[in-house]
């Protein structure tokens, strides 16, 4: 009976402080409505005969109220029917559907005394639910239990859990991906200052880790493996298979499902985050349950995990959307500012930052971020055993503005600020966290190949293989070399008359072999050439029979480090300049390496591990790699890249708590995101207890049963 008392005065508790917050945010929001219709002429709280004081404050009271009950019951609504909108609209939309609401709330006070001009009204609402959020805010802090239930509704959770084991509580885990974050370049940003949350954490807590990536590092090989134990037949972040004729790109929805499934069906498990997990901002599940931004998801219809259900636990508050929409337009801002700034400078290397740039910039480096940030939080207080979130921020201004400089530095900066929120909530959650922070990849800078030699590969490919060219390549010293070597290999081989554009003589007889169009791809500073008329993979013999000054020409291009192709009579190759060859079978670290000894170690074995791949490319092209100065040349419009071998692109970093167990034995290297899997693996048994496996063994589970349902997994040529 006093536990009934106890509880129903509870809850009265709750209910008066409830109503208190309410009505304190009321009076600031009306005050601030005064304010704002004594300093804006074109907006007005009176009749046009004017009004005494007391019924002036009585409109703003009236005018404040309905704004926010408008807010509190229909800006959710029109949050959830803009799911299907995208995000960068939907971004651009906030401030005109706030405003909007406060024409409403005007026209519904009575007599016609609130009038405001729409331009107004925009400014109008968003510092009215700018000072509401402040207000509430710091009034629920005040009150924890006020204060996680605030967090928590933005995170769209149910009731939090307290999980322990025994009497102990069992330690969730979280890992934060800071996406392209080199290992050296955390060390430099912890040695500058930039990351005080970090550099206080090596200090004490938390030990940092480099690992190697395979030769394809970029997110979507790296993330696959991290999350779902396998990343074969990765080769890139985009590439061709002939066997379907399907052009499969890591960041589409269709390829990611794709990839997803294929590697689900290799380990027979649902990936890293199957026990009460969730994935946030990625491009993969990792078998959660809980998911917000992930792209195999984004065709996902349940109403508990569509993919962008995240949008709308977020925005659904209409001054995280107030906020978020003005910190994105400050970003695309500072992204035109800098980028006029480099341009005045003459910043080299560069690359074009207009267009749509600044906007996916800002979205990278706000939406994503609040909305990622907020759902962790949530899933915190929540108290889920894992959760896995990429922060994509500083690998998107890295590219444009290349991985070292004051555009990334200040990226770096924020993710710190990021991490220690995280790290502050999770002393209010209902079970103790781990944080783990990792990074999937690093970033090497350089200029781009075609800025340094005037031509694209696709161009030099084209023009090795005979092929028609545009006229500003010809002109080029490489593109002219190219089509002579191709001109020369062709009469000598066939002893037929070329036109001077290096293209096959028109002739009544037609040539026993003619060349076939090339299919050229980019991943960073990785290439990837295929010949759809070829079937299977194309050996060196048959391209030489084909294209027969194609592999000299690449292999002794100074912007290439070295090629790998399939060889009928020494199996695969590794080309390089002036000849070079080494078949694959013999490269190792502490033996031949050919043209890949420039790239350090782990070279060797990288490229043979690739050199096995079902979808492995007919040619696989790497840029030239200069180790003095740390610069490759991208072979897409990034001078700051990552897809390929060649400097800190290579080597991201595992940011681990002490105790936890070692991620390998000291002096041993981590390869490979699979290797990262299995660590992460092992810490999760060691926080979560035994129901975590420590190895994922390939049975015969059914790949489908971790897919959505209704996504179908079919070829796309489209990818």
């Amino acid at each position: 009976m006093g536990d009934g008392r106890w509880r129903t005065a509870g809850r009265w508790r709750t209910a008066g402080s409830a109503l208190v917050r309410v009505v304190v945010v009321w009076a600031v929001s009306t005050l601030t409505m005064l304010a704002l219709a004594g300093l804006l002429p074109d907006f007005e709280l009176q009749s046009p005969d004017g009004d005494s004081i007391t019924r002036t404050a009585l409109t703003a009271v009236w005018g404040a109220g309905a704004f926010g009950l408008l807010g509190a019951l229909v800006w959710p609504a029109i949050v959830r029917a803009l799911l299907l909108v995208p995000a960068l609209v939907l971004g651009l939309l906030v401030f005109f559907l706030n405003g909007s609401l406060l024409l409403v709330a005007l026209w519904l006070i009575p007599d016609g005394r609130g009038a405001a001009d729409p331009e107004t009204a925009v400014v109008v609402a968003a510092v009215m639910s700018a000072v509401a959020s402040a207000t509430s805010t710091a009034l629920a802090v005040r009150d924890d239990d006020a204060y996680r239930r605030r967090l928590y509704r933005l995170a769209d959770r149910t009731r939090p859990r307290r999980v322990t084991g025994g009497t102990e509580p069992v330690h969730g885990t979280v890992f934060l991906q800071l996406d392209g974050v080199g290992h050296q370049v955390l060390r430099d940003a912890v040695a500058d200052g930039l990351m005080p949350t970090v550099a206080d954490w090596l200090d004490t807590t938390h030990r940092l880790t480099p690992w190697r990536t395979d030769w394809s590092s970029q997110t979507g090989a790296s993330q696959l493996g991290i999350l779902h134990g396998s990343n074969e037949d990765v080769p890139a972040f985009r590439w061709y298979e002939k066997d379907t004729g399907r052009l499969m790109v890591s960041n589409r929805p269709a390829s990611a499902v794709e990839l997803q499934r294929r590697a689900i069906e290799r380990t027979g498990d649902g990936g890293l985050l199957t026990l009460d997990g969730a994935s946030r901002g990625n491009l993969f599940s990792g078998g959660a349950d809980q998911l917000a931004l992930v792209l195999s998801m984004a065709a996902r219809r349940g109403r508990r995990n569509r993919s962008r259900a995240g949008y709308f636990a977020y925005f659904s508050d209409p001054a995280n959307a107030v906020r978020t929409a003005g910190s994105f337009v400050a970003e695309a801002a500072r992204e035109v500012v800098q980028s006029t700034r480099a341009r005045l400078r003459g910043d080299t290397p560069r690359v074009s930052r207009g267009g749509a740039y600044p906007f996916i910039r800002a979205f990278a480096t706000v939406v994503e971020r609040d909305v990622v940030v907020a759902a962790v939080v949530g899933d915190m207080l929540a108290g889920r055993t894992a959760v896995y979130a990429d922060l994509v921020a500083y690998d998107e201004v890295a590219h444009h503005s290349g991985p070292h400089g004051r555009d990334t530095d200040q990226v770096l900066a924020r993710l710190d600020r990021s991490i220690a929120l995280i790290a502050k909530v999770a002393e209010h959650a209902p079970r103790p966290y781990r944080i783990v922070l990792l990074s999937d990849h690093g970033q090497s800078p350089g200029e781009t190949f075609e800025s340094a030699y005037g031509l694209t590969l696709k161009d030099l490919v084209r023009a090795g293989c005979g092929l028609p060219v545009p006229r500003r390549v010809r002109r080029t010293r490489s593109g002219s070399e190219a089509r002579d070597a191709a001109r020369d290999a062709l009469r000598s081989a066939l002893h037929r008359p070329v036109d001077a554009y290096g293209e096959w003589a028109a002739r009544s007889e037609a040539p026993a072999v003619r060349p076939s169009e090339p299919v050229v791809l980019a991943s960073g500073n990785l290439g990837l050439i295929s010949f759809p008329g070829v079937p299977g993979r194309a050996t060196r013999e048959e391209m030489d029979r084909r294209h027969p000054a194609l592999l000299r020409t690449l292999a002794n291009h100074p912007g290439i480090g070295f090629l790998l192709v399939a060889s009928a009579a020494h199996g695969s190759v590794v080309l390089g300049r002036d000849g070079l060859e080494v078949p694959v079978s013999e490269l190792a670290d502490d033996g031949p390496l050919g043209p890949l000894a420039v790239f350090g170690r782990g070279a060797a074995d990288a490229v043979r591990r690739t050199d096995g791949f079902p979808h492995v490319a007919d040619i696989m092209v790497n840029s030239m790699y200069d180790p003095a100065t740390g610069r490759v040349h991208a072979f897409e419009e990034q001078i700051g890249s990552h897809g390929g071998l060649g400097g800190e692109q290579s080597y991201p970093f595992l940011l681990s708590p002490v105790d936890l167990s070692p991620p390998v034995a000291e002096g041993a290297d981590l390869v490979g995101a699979e290797q990262v899997h299995r660590v992460l693996r092992r810490w999760l048994r060691e926080c979560a207890g035994p129901q975590v496996p420590l190895e994922i063994s390939p049975s015969t589970a059914d790949a489908e049963a971790f897919l959505p349902v209704d996504v179908p997994v079919v070829p796309d040529k489209n990818g």
